[in-house]
């Protein structure tokens, strides 16, 4: 089937001010446009396939935005607002009083034929994962597989954000038979799915931005009633997909178990390792590269059996060549090194002086502690201030179930983010181990053990005393015997479970 695109781009340009509107009509390239960006007190932008262009030497001002917001109407709990009838999406940003300050404008666009590529994996009724960049075409993919398996099958959309039915109360035309449900809160997105599962009979659910811990685990139970799910979720591959504790539970989740001497030296792994621990919730994931490139993970079990024990990734690439004939070939990817491996110090190897900073952004984590993390692990992070410029937001669970407004934003901007159990340097250094995906030893009682081995070290240097970090009374008896052998003194002190032993010569 060849492509064809409806835009109906029109409507959007309406209800932009009229300056820019005039000046996205002289530039031409409709067909390429992606975004409108209207922040105040900046020059208006247009974000195209190939790059920004400015559209007017003249700053946004308030009557601009002010323009746009009479004419599209009121906007939702998740600052997001449509046009009738259209796929079109105007997101707005707000300052502390509320107040609309900026603006992004996106371009809806139906795309017939672009679930070709797939079209043989989503009609197999297996549960379809997919996960990309934003603005790759999740969602475009998405709306398509609807309308194809509605030829066929009873589907039902939740449509949280109306990007894949469009605003109003008539869906877009380019979900064909499909019917859809809307969300009133984007909190409550798991319980309409539930609802879709309970009231309407479905044999397929589709599932846009499955980003939350509740919706996982509706997604879950939807799939052990044996209703067919087609879904997206932020992440960009099955990596990161397992790193975010999140949505790991959607690939299976991940546990750590102790093995048997025998079974590790069979292995050739240490005792403690990372096993899957559940069956998928999807069956296939699909890594959107471009809008031409796909990554497919045909058994996701075994993709992420493969990943945990460090093994070479197998994926099925398919791709449009310059015919526009479907190409499918095989894609040997390199593992990252996991956990599962035997240890190696990167502070005596020296492996990460050379990394790229981490750019990470502290939610309620404690910023002093993360920096004595990464400098015990050797890696590079710079903790940023602003959303825009880090890779990952890094919090504790505490604060993640709260919804916080530097969560929300963030899985908005489709930017990772990592909950830890509780704001100790053990946790950080566990998801930095992850992040930087170090071959180092996550053992608990290894770790501790590597910590007075680290602090004997600086003792016999010249350091007047070291204190380890709080630990059972069995590894605190074996950080004593440590010290004895080196001629050392150490003594606990603090109360439980925050007792802990120091180090020092005397």
């Amino acid at each position: 089937m060849q492509k064809q695109i409806a835009d109906d781009l029109g409507a959007l340009l309406a209800v932009l001010p009229d300056r820019i509107h005039e000046q996205l009509l002289v530039n031409g390239r409709k067909d390429h446009l992606l975004e409108v960006i209207l922040d105040l007190g900046r020059v208006p932008t247009a974000r195209y396939t190939d790059g920004e262009v400015v559209l007017a030497r003249a700053e946004v001002l308030r009557d601009d935005i002010e323009c746009v917001v009479s004419r599209i109407g009121e906007l939702d709990a998740d600052n997001r607002a449509g046009i009738a009838r259209t796929l079109h999406r105007i997101s707005a940003i707000r300052n502390r009083k509320s107040d609309v300050v900026g603006l992004t404008c996106r371009v809806g666009r139906a795309v017939y034929g672009t679930i070709e590529i797939i079209q043989d994996i989503i009609e197999t009724g297996q549960n379809v994962l997919l996960v990309g960049a934003p603005g790759v075409g999740k969602t475009t993919m998405l709306r398509e597989a609807a309308r194809v398996l509605a030829e066929k099958r009873r589907v039902v959309i939740v449509d949280t954000s109306n990007e894949i039915g469009g605003d109003g109360d008539i869906p877009h035309p380019a979900i064909g038979r499909a019917r859809r449900m809307q969300v009133a809160e984007p909190i409550m997105q798991h319980e309409v799915m539930i609802e879709a599962v309970e009231n309407h009979n479905p044999e397929v659910i589709v599932i846009d931005e499955i980003g939350r811990e509740l919706e996982a685990a509706a997604a879950r139970t939807i799939a052990e009633r044996g209703v067919q799910l087609i879904g997206t979720a932020h992440g960009r591959t099955l990596d990161n997909l397992l790193l975010n504790p999140t949505l790991s539970d959607l690939v299976g989740g991940i546990e750590t178990v102790t093995l048997s001497d025998e079974e590790a030296r069979r292995r050739g792994t240490q005792k403690t390792v990372l096993e899957r621990r559940a069956p998928p919730t999807f069956a296939v994931l699909i890594e959107i590269q471009d809008r031409q490139r796909l990554a497919i993970h045909a058994n996701v079990a075994e993709a992420v059996d493969a990943l945990l024990r460090g093994r070479q990734l197998d994926a099925e690439l398919r791709y449009r060549g310059e015919d526009g004939e479907i190409q499918i070939e095989r894609e040997s990817a390199p593992t990252p090194q996991h956990e599962n491996r035997r240890p190696a110090r990167p502070q005596q190897e020296g492996r990460n002086s050379t990394a790229r900073p981490a750019q990470l952004y502290p939610y309620g984590v404690a910023r002093n502690r993360l920096a004595q993390a990464a400098r015990r692990l050797s890696v590079p992070i710079q903790l940023v201030d602003d959303l825009g410029s880090a890779e990952a937001l890094l919090t504790l669970k505490s604060y993640y179930r709260r919804r916080p407004r530097a969560v929300v934003d963030a899985e908005r901007r489709n930017l990772p983010v990592f909950a830890l159990r509780a704001n100790t340097v053990a946790q950080m250094e566990s998801f930095l181990i992850d992040w930087f995906r170090l071959d180092v030893d996550t053992d608990p009682a290894q770790r501790a053990l590597r910590e007075a081995e680290d602090a004997i070290r600086k003792v016999m240097r010249g350091a007047a005393r070291v204190s380890l970090a709080p630990q059972p009374a069995g590894l605190r008896r074996k950080q004593h015997e440590m010290a004895r052998q080196h001629s050392l003194s150490s003594r606990s002190f603090g109360k439980e479970p925050r007792r802990r032993v120091r180090i020092y010569r005397d």
